[in-house]
């Protein structure tokens, strides 16, 4: 069920505060609600940014903004089930109209689905294309045009180490990030030519309640304040990849050069169910 849109002007939420100086005076962050999203707004949100948050769950951004009230920058949301292409243009007019075209968007709005693959389900692969994929894909189309005509801008689009390689329970959800992977990298080239900056994140296993939901062992769990803190460095850099715990992703990065022979056997081993 898509959530209602909410006309800003009426129902949007603002908490202020002093303003500092920061690389992103305007902020877009989707999937704001849980998870590395809310750490990240209320991080640049510390920072002096004006943040503008946008998840389904309009309770959950009710709550985020509430508990923000002491922090330096501004926090407004506006609920948007990014799963609607109109509804994203609509929010992102809103946004565009009342505060101007961001400096930097976050596209961080997705799922995970655990499916076991002999209980393969296409519902369960729509659901997270629509999602992990199409939602990126409707932001995208919104934000673009305006940051091609003013010739500035930077795009981050959360993706997953899930989408180096093939990993447990992940059929569905590896395969959206594969996707983003390989389309940031292309808009990478393609849009510095206009001078967007576009970065792919790839986090390993943050403690979220996404991860929550998985049955294995996830080496290197990192806590959700040290995801956001990591991601904040790397938007201050010039680096297409954001990647995080570096110890635990980079040997993801390494495993991708095993041959098939070594890698499924291996991977399948570090990732088996916990007994």
């Amino acid at each position: 069920m898509l959530t209602q849109y909410i006309n800003p002007p009426l129902n949007r939420l603002r908490i202020s505060g002093m303003i500092k100086t920061t690389n992103f005076p305007l902020v877009w962050i989707t999937g704001a609600s849980t998870g590395i999203g809310r750490a990240l707004a209320v991080k640049l949100a510390a920072h002096g940014s004006k943040v503008v948050v946008s998840a389904r769950n309009q309770e959950k951004l009710c709550t985020l903004a509430a508990e923000a009230q002491s922090l330096a920058g501004d926090i407004f949301a506006i609920p948007l089930d990014v799963t609607d292409k109109e509804r994203v243009k609509h929010a992102y007019s809103a946004i565009t109209r009342d505060y101007g075209i961001p400096d930097l968007c976050v596209l961080n709005a997705g799922t995970y689905i655990p499916m076991d693959a002999a209980i393969f389900s296409a519902d369960t692969f729509a659901k997270q294309i629509d999602i992990n994929w199409m939602g990126v894909v409707h932001a995208l189309d919104a934000i673009i045009p305006d940051l091609v005509d003013r010739g500035s801008g930077r795009i981050a689009v959360v993706g997953s180490v899930s989408g180096y390689r093939g990993l447990r329970t992940a059929a569905a959800y590896g395969a959206t990030k594969a996707a983003l992977i390989n389309m940031c990298e292309t808009l990478h080239m393609e849009l510095a030519d206009y001078g967007i900056k576009v970065q792919i994140v790839n986090p390993g296993f943050i403690n979220t309640p996404l991860t929550a939901k998985n049955d294995f062992r996830m080496p290197s769990l990192m806590p959700v304040e040290k995801a956001a803190n990591a991601l904040h460095r790397g938007l201050l850099s010039d680096r297409f990849e954001i990647t995080f715990p570096m110890r635990f992703t980079w040997m993801v990065k390494l495993m991708r050069l095993l041959p098939y022979a070594i890698y499924l056997p291996l991977i399948s081993w570090v990732t088996k169910k916990k007994s």
